[in-house]
């Protein structure tokens, strides 16, 4: 399916109704609880990109915005992701295929990785006041 496909299934999810047989529950739930835990990850990532532009005035503005602005944009990122993966999964369980895989964690880890060496230079250096 396409991107444009999957988009108009964020939707309208009694779409995907249509697209196989109904997987049992239980993987429907799992899915289910798995795209909360990425929205938990999208709120974390956000809140710290707030709490950094907030909390460390002393903070050079070039670093503070750059810590910031990756930590939101990561935060919005991983929030687009969580519904684009849940709707492919419970359509790939819908038709009986394997699950699908994403490099998405990968490029979210090596986001997280480099705001935290960032943080680190900070603290090192005392720049945060």
């Amino acid at each position: 399916m396409s991107l444009r496909q999957d988009l108009r299934l964020w939707w309208s999810p009694a779409r995907i109704a249509d697209e196989g047989d109904t997987p049992d529950y239980r993987f429907s739930l799992a899915n289910e609880r798995t795209f909360l835990a990425w929205l938990r990850t999208a709120l974390a990532l956000i809140a710290g990109g707030f709490a950094v532009d907030q909390f460390l005035p002393g903070l050079p503005d070039g670093w503070r915005i750059a810590l910031a602005l990756g930590l939101l944009a990561s935060g919005v990122l991983c929030a687009l992701r969580a519904v684009h993966h849940w709707v492919r999964c419970e359509r790939a369980m819908r038709r009986g295929e394997d699950l699908p895989v994403s490099r998405f964690p990968a490029v979210l880890s090596l986001l997280v990785a480099v705001v935290a060496v960032a943080m680190v230079v900070v603290v090192v250096f005392g720049w945060a006041g």
